[in-house]
């Protein structure tokens, strides 16, 4: 590996607040083969919960941001009404450099890219997102990258996937697997031309369609929407302004004099098959889901209004949201219709409390479905989720589990009760949960139909879980069914 061109002992140590606290790496990987279960453990609680964050193996040079860290994944293993364990690094082509070389090797994103490195101007770090598909799991990351296949239940990092070399680009996070076909819709993003594709994956495995979208410039993208037939993607008023770039700022500018576009394609369509929807201007990180209704399409997300600190379009604001960087979080629920017919769009807020990482029963993505589970964040600068709120998009109600004081929460995955009905709130929601004066660190159990009572159980974890991003739950039978590489 190639190290750096850049002068990196030239650049301050970073003081960012997410190294400390409740953000700061944890540097052993441990087992801990039985966990001290508080409450009552469901018994057909069956497979794998796991969650992946930034966790930077060495102290980063220059200014540090948030999405930086390299990717570790923490996991508890549940079977046969008892709980384990395991916390690993994803072994990235650049986690072993620097491994190798005793420290850090790259800058992050708030430092300027050096684009003469061969092995890329960034590291990528696979941090973001886990994808269970075709008997893999795959650790992805948020700026496009290789997908990294993990072995569960010990979380081995078995190499990169390419679909027998057919993928010649990278894929972003939050790819999404159809359940009722089997099949992986995923995207990617880039600074040069074509700024966007998106692409299919069998249930078997193959790499079946790949296609490049046309778009004016690049842009900031971080997810997509699938219903039965049709992909979702984004053409976001949040897009590259390299005239802005200072120290410790990402270079991005909200051009809210242009509307934002949701496009509308069909799986296996091409550039010349989207229907391009304009709407108000505004930036997503996490869609919720998205189905079909006659000749209209509804979408569910998470829409951010201004979504950079200091900008000058910005309202006055009477709180505090969260910072990372120059980005502003501060996402509220919001719906939109799509009308095929009209090509008009329809665009509502559902709610005004700040909420984000949103999931549901993935069994009913893409089609028509009542309940998302939304981590409330607190009222802080740093990223912090003090509670969790069910909402029902059908009846309109809200229920509220808030975590004990001091403690805070993160994504849930919600794992299906055995042998249930198949109802789309009869099943369990698994998160880690940390105490932020101390670092304790715990698994909570809920039950998914009834939120606002106390976690059905807490599991200690015997080291901190610190605040991470993305979580992802496979059932014992997938586990069964795993594949190597």
């Amino acid at each position: 590996m190639t190290s750096t061109a850049t002068d990196l002992s030239a650049l301050s140590p970073s003081d960012s607040p997410y190294l400390k606290g409740g953000y700061a790496s944890v540097l052993h990987e441990i087992t801990a083969p039985e966990l001290v279960v508080q409450g009552e453990l469901p018994r057909d609680l069956s497979g794998v919960f796991v969650r992946i964050g930034s966790n930077p193996r060495f102290h980063p040079v220059g200014h540090y941001h948030f999405f930086d860290g390299d990717g570790m994944l923490h996991a508890v293993h549940f079977e046969e009404g008892r709980a384990s364990y395991r916390n690993r690094w994803v072994r990235t082509e650049g986690l072993a450099a620097e491994q190798a070389a005793g420290r850090a090797l790259w800058t992050g994103i708030l430092e300027h890219p050096d684009y003469r490195r061969p092995d890329g101007p960034y590291k990528d770090t696979a941090n973001t997102d886990l994808v269970f598909h075709a008997g893999q799991l795959m650790a992805l990351w948020w700026l496009s990258g290789k997908a990294h296949v993990v072995r569960l239940p010990d979380l081995e990092t078995l190499g990169t996937q390419t679909w027998q070399g057919r993928l010649s680009r990278s894929i972003s996070a939050h790819a999404k697997v159809e359940p009722r076909t089997g099949e992986m819709v995923f995207f990617d993003y880039a600074p040069r031309p074509p700024f966007l594709t998106f692409g299919v994956v069998s249930a078997a495995g193959e790499l079946v369609h790949h296609a490049p979208v046309e778009l004016p410039g690049p842009r900031l993208q971080h997810d997509i929407g699938i219903t039965e037939h049709f992909t979702l993607l984004f053409d976001m008023s949040l897009q590259p302004d390299a005239g802005r770039r200072q120290a410790g700022e990402m270079p991005l500018s909200m051009a809210r004099d242009r509307a934002s576009r949701i496009g509308v394609v069909p799986r296996f369509g091409s550039n010349d098959d989207i229907r391009w929807f304009e709407v108000e201007p505004f930036f997503m990180y996490h869609v919720i889901n998205a189905w079909e209704e006659g000749e209209t399409i509804v979408l569910l997300g998470c829409r951010i209004a201004n979504p950079l600190v200091g900008d000058p379009g910005n309202p006055r604001f009477e709180k505090a949201v969260p910072e990372l960087g120059n980005l502003r979080i501060e996402p509220l629920f919001h719906r939109w219709r799509l009308d095929l017919a009209t090509g008009q769009a329809r665009e509502e807020r559902l709610d005004d409390v700040v909420t984000e990482f949103p999931r549901m029963n993935d069994a009913f993505l893409g089609q028509r479905s009542r309940y998302s589970y939304h981590p409330r964040l607190a009222p802080t600068l740093t990223f912090l989720f003090d509670g969790l709120i069910r909402y029902d998009v059908e009846g309109g109600a809200t229920v509220v589990h808030d975590y004990p004081q001091g403690w805070y929460g993160g994504e849930v995955s919600f794992a299906p009760r055995a042998g249930g009905s198949g109802a789309e709130d009869e099943g369990y929601l698994l998160t880690f949960v940390q105490e932020e004066a101390t670092g304790r660190s715990e698994l909570h159990v809920l039950d998914a139909a009834d939120l606002a009572a106390p976690a059905m159980a807490r599991l200690a974890i015997p080291q901190r879980v610190p605040t991470g991003y993305h979580t992802r739950w496979v059932p014992t039978a997938e586990l069964a069914r795993q594949r190597p590489l």
